[in-house]
């Protein structure tokens, strides 16, 4: 093993196999063992003196607290250490690619950060007058302008919280529309690779769900969505329909798809979860979509996260936009309204109700504008193209050891493999993953869609360079080898380097253990005198 200048081994990793000390305190150097909270704290402490209120009256009644509320007591550096060696442990996009299909985690550019932390913008309160935020709700007014001339529809819903509020959101405007048109359509028909929470959201609201098969190639079968639909005739509510569709590919019969289900009486919503790898190259009101959300998070570089978790708005076709729901903006000679209640509404407007209790996530608006207009149209589009040509320039790589499902076709903003490349070896999908931990990777999404098997969906995003992705691309190729090779140990117990080791995933779920329970004092043994 060779040294550096520094005279210590450019492996350490491999010289570290050789010896692995188990250290007192469980650290492994500066990678520091975190209890949780309750094992450390004092319950008996506070690091915060309160003196005792005088003349202090419940008023809780019943409710009031007969016991101890048992929060663990921490002096302002323990508290500070607890949180930043617990942020170690955590995975983010600012530690390394991220590859998750179907998720777009892209960078969140710290201009967008800066700009919500405005005054104005990051010290309005919900509650306060709307008069006193007329800036807010010009911005909000902004935003829903550009998501609207990016969709090339006509309305949109801002208030949605996350992708799964939004498709509610878009769902119940397609119901209310039926139902103003007197129809009670009862059925919604769902392509196989459609994300989990179309189904789920049609269910919710009393449909039936009919499953559309795919092709050989990964798309919609049209044959087989004219054959469900003669069969259904009259009682078609919308098909919900995800494009670029959950394999990585372009619906090219959409529009005909389209057509089709509007000549049955129903509406177009399309997930809009993908929309990263279409923004200034398509927009899906062209395309004849009726409905779609948008994932701020996603394709406009919000966080995941910040109480949403990011931001959904509903973008609408004009049939649909007289249901937006409230609350929503309104233009006059005088300048924005925010319109609340039923009583507020003009006629041909017809909200289906409210979703929230408020207009959204402001946080996120300022954000995703910030991103816009730093890109421009011209830059929007290039993040687009750059997705996909990253996402094409993974498959690439890893074409000739890793299985296409679809063959070798170009993929739009991620590339879907299966499992076969592992048959033989006694490597699931689920080991390579683990194994990609030890390599400092988060794992791509494995088994989705399910319409292939031992699937594992890789989204590189626009955010990553070429040496990052030749890096992991050449990792990737490591690792199947290896798999290849034989060498099962390698994956069987990954990981090995993470803070924790391989843990029962399934059981968790399943049996969580939501309640920190003080453990039985342990018995020490007496040591005997000599």
């Amino acid at each position: 093993m060779s040294m550096n200048t520094q005279g210590r081994p450019t492996a350490p990793g491999e010289a570290g196999e050789r010896f692995r000390p188990k250290t007192f305190t469980g650290n492994r150097g500066l990678d520091m063992e975190e209890p949780l909270i309750f094992e450390f704290g004092g319950l008996e402490t506070s690091g915060v003196d309160l003196d005792e209120p005088d003349d202090l009256e419940f008023e809780l009644g019943s409710h009031k607290r007969t016991a101890s509320i048992n929060l663990p007591g921490l002096a302002e550096p323990e508290a500070m250490r607890h949180f930043v060696r617990l942020s170690r442990n955590n995975y983010a996009i600012d530690s390394g690619l991220y590859p998750l299909g179907s998720c777009t985690m892209k960078h969140n550019p710290r201009l967008n950060e800066k700009m919500a932390r405005l005054p104005g913008f990051g010290d309005i309160h919900p509650l306060q007058p709307v008069s006193t935020v007329p800036g807010a709700l010009e911005l909000i007014d902004e935003l829903a302008h550009w998501l609207m001339v990016m969709t090339g529809t006509e309305a949109v819903a801002m208030s949605p919280k996350a992708g799964a509020h939004g498709e509610l959101c878009g769902m119940m405007a397609i119901k209310a529309a039926h139902t103003a048109a007197g129809r009670s359509p009862e059925i919604v028909l769902v392509p196989e690779s459609a994300h989990g929470t179309n189904p789920a959201t049609a269910a919710l609201l009393g449909y039936k769900v009919v499953a559309i098969a795919a092709k050989d190639d990964g798309t919609v079968a049209l044959q087989a969505l004219k054959e469900t639909i003669a069969k259904h005739d009259g009682n078609i509510a919308g098909i919900m329909l995800t494009n670029p569709n959950t394999c990585g590919l372009f619906e090219r019969d959409i529009m005909e798809i389209a057509d089709l289900i509007h000549a049955a009486g129903g509406y177009f919503y399309c997930d809009g979860a993908n929309f990263n790898a279409i923004v200034g190259k398509a927009r899906p009101g062209d395309l004849g979509v009726d409905a779609m959300h948008i994932n701020l998070h996603k394709t406009f570089s919000t966080p995941h996260g910040g109480g949403g978790p990011g931001s959904g708005p509903v973008v609408l076709s004009e049939r649909l936009a007289p249901f937006a729901p409230l609350p929503f903006i309104r233009k006059t000679v005088d300048g924005l309204d925010l319109v609340e209640t039923e009583a507020a509404v003009y006629d041909g407007e017809r909200p289906f109700g409210r979703m929230t209790a408020f207009h959204g996530q402001m946080g996120m608006y300022v954000r995703a504008l910030a991103y816009m207009q730093s890109h421009g149209s011209d830059g929007l589009r290039q993040a687009s193209e750059d997705a996909v040509l990253n996402a094409n320039y993974v498959r690439v790589g890893l074409q000739d050891l890793m299985t296409l499902p679809y063959g070798e076709r170009p993929c739009m903003h991620e590339v879907l493999f299966d499992d076969s490349f592992l048959k033989n070896t006694g490597v699931t999908t689920l080991d390579f993953a683990k194994a990609m931990i030890d390599e400092g990777y988060h794992p791509m999404t494995m088994y989705f869609p399910l319409v292939v098997h031992g699937a594992m969906l890789i989204e590189p995003t626009e955010s990553e360079s070429r040496a990052s992705l030749d890096l992991f691309i050449a990792t990737m190729r490591d690792l199947v080898m290896s798999a290849q090779r034989g060498e099962s140990e390698r994956f069987s117990g990954a990981p090995y380097l993470a803070p924790r080791r391989r843990l029962d995933e399934t059981g968790a779920a399943r049996k969580p253990v939501l309640k920190w329970t003080m453990p039985e004092p342990a018995e020490v043994t007496p040591v005997a005198a000599e």
